[in-house]
């Protein structure tokens, strides 16, 4: 995918309801964007197909990382539509694979499906069936590309709940 990393993000809607953090859910399959501790919006979401198998270790392991990263550049002429690049992998992430001998991935985003996929609609998410990224019906990625700036921490874990917190 090719990286656009524009300073500003092109949101659409005022500051005051835009997401300040994303948080995902795996074992939920779910995302939710927040603003001062308050969901504004919740999605059923696909994930990597090994998503149960713990936090992303290696290329191509099929895993979604865990961790909190952020949102760093948007591509707004991805393979599938729109995505926003999770940044996966830090330090510590980087650290890990160098330590065990291996290439931590990378290229880790939030998108919606493939071009040409968008008949699939939200059937798409009875299946976990990316290599790592978290995906969403190209409608939701539309309100998820304007509603989160660059910089957006993301944080992923296996549980999580808006109302445990």
């Amino acid at each position: 995918m090719a990286r656009i990393a524009s300073g500003i993000p092109p949101v659409s809607v005022e500051s005051e309801h835009q997401a300040d953090h994303i948080y995902v859910s795996k074992e939920d399959r779910m995302m939710y964007l927040m603003q001062d501790e308050i969901v504004l919006k919740s999605y059923s979401i696909a994930m990597g197909a090994q998503w149960d198998a713990g936090p992303k270790q290696r290329e191509g392991d099929e895993r979604t990382p865990e961790g909190t990263y952020h949102i760093d550049w948007r591509n707004p002429r991805s393979v599938a539509h729109l995505s926003l690049h999770i940044s996966y992998p830090d330090a510590e992430d980087r650290a890990r694979g160098q330590e065990n001998g291996y290439d931590p991935g990378s290229n880790i985003m939030i998108h919606g499906l493939p071009n040409g996929w968008g008949a699939l609609g939200s059937w798409h998410r009875l299946i976990n069936w990316t290599d790592g990224c978290i995906a969403v019906t190209n409608a939701e990625m539309q309100e998820i590309w304007s509603l989160t700036p660059n910089q957006t921490p993301i944080t992923i874990v296996s549980n999580w709940s808006p109302h445990k917190n």
